[in-house]
């Protein structure tokens, strides 16, 4: 998945370019359009917070990343055109082409070795449905 190749970027000493790097290069190398209006972003006395953690971005660029840190990953993968556009709601978000997207979220703590994952829900997705509770 175009994010978990972002969440391995995560380490001290990493950069946030790094992150949406990989999660650009991952996408476009199986022809997937990454949106670029939204992104990530720091959490910490407040849900949303600074840093904005891009879904595309420059290897060796952006903020460096330090012990301690926690943000979200949410990476926006197109299958095709990755502009999007939003509802009359100014909530939904869909694509600009009609082609389907997924979008996700992890959010991340950076450790002294790399990264923990503060979201997993990934773990649960073979459990039967009452044990996600």
């Amino acid at each position: 998945m175009p994010g978990d190749a972002g969440v391995a970027e995560v380490r001290p000493g990493g950069r946030l370019g790094d992150v949406g790097a990989a999660i650009q290069e991952l996408a476009g190398s199986r022809g997937y359009g990454v949106a670029r209006e939204l992104g990530g972003h720091g959490v910490g006395r407040k849900l949303h917070e600074e840093p904005h953690v891009s879904r595309f971005g420059r290897r060796g660029h952006g903020m460096r990343l330090r012990e301690g840190m926690t943000f979200t990953i949410e990476p926006m993968i197109n299958e095709g055109t990755p502009e999007i556009g939003f509802l009359e709601d100014g909530w939904t978000v869909v694509t600009a082409d009609g082609e389907l997207s997924a979008q996700y979220e992890h959010t991340v703590a950076v450790t002294a070795d790399g990264y923990e994952i503060l979201t997993p829900w990934h773990h649960y997705l073979d459990e039967p449905e009452q044990n996600l509770a």
